[in-house]
């Protein structure tokens, strides 16, 4: 760590899911951190000392902050991932919370415990909710030539590719066999050099 640069800790759980982008910006932006993976069983003991009482939390310089897009938002102003302008920052917004819609709609599905409304729900998933999104998602992608947003690498690739990994566990590995773009988006950001060491380095888990 460089004199003068915070000191980062990230906690999450020892998964993926809502802190892998905040891992890609830091591995891609060469940044030191502790990378704290809390135990399931260690959560109800923890959760009262967190800002909001939910994961993941950045702590930089000590200081817990909170929400994951807030976090990595903060974390690719400081290093150059928000686009060349305010409309690009803005266009980064707009995609990250376009797919947190989605990633909601599928979090529901997994979540619903009631089989028969659970497989009604995937139904739904797949011939309605998921085709809508990621047609758009798909054209904005060959539009940019393979970005999101722009023709530079943004912090919403991150995400993007992130999400699509988990999308492929969650339905099949060929769940996005018709959308050649964003499978192009996520192998070009898995092969960035710095990412692809992350994930070779990363704790093996299902999401």
């Amino acid at each position: 760590m460089s004199e003068g640069q915070p000191t980062y800790k990230l906690i999450y759980f020892n998964v993926r899911g809502r802190a892998e982008h905040i891992r890609y910006i830091f591995a891609y932006a060469g940044v030191d951190y502790v990378d704290e993976r809390i135990p399931v069983e260690r959560w109800p003991e923890l959760k009262k000392s967190m800002p909001y009482g939910m994961l993941p939390v950045l702590e930089i310089d000590g200081k817990p902050i909170a929400q994951s897009n807030a976090v990595a938002r903060y974390l690719a102003r400081k290093h150059n991932l928000v686009g060349r302008d305010e409309w690009e920052a803005m266009m980064c917004d707009v995609l990250v919370d376009s797919l947190g819609d989605l990633k909601q709609f599928i979090s529901q599905y997994r979540e619903q415990e009631d089989q028969i409304k659970k497989e009604e729900m995937k139904a739904k998933l797949l011939k309605e909710t998921i085709p809508f999104y990621l047609n758009k998602f798909e054209q904005i992608v060959s539009d940019n030539g393979g970005y999101t947003v722009g023709s530079t690498t943004t912090w919403a690739d991150f995400v993007f590719a992130a999400a699509l990994e988990d999308f492929e566990t969650i339905f099949a590995a060929t769940a996005l066999e018709n959308y050649p773009g964003l499978r192009a988006l996520k192998k070009r950001v898995h092969e960035i050099p710095a990412i692809a060491d992350w994930l070779v380095r990363r704790p093996h888990t299902e999401f």
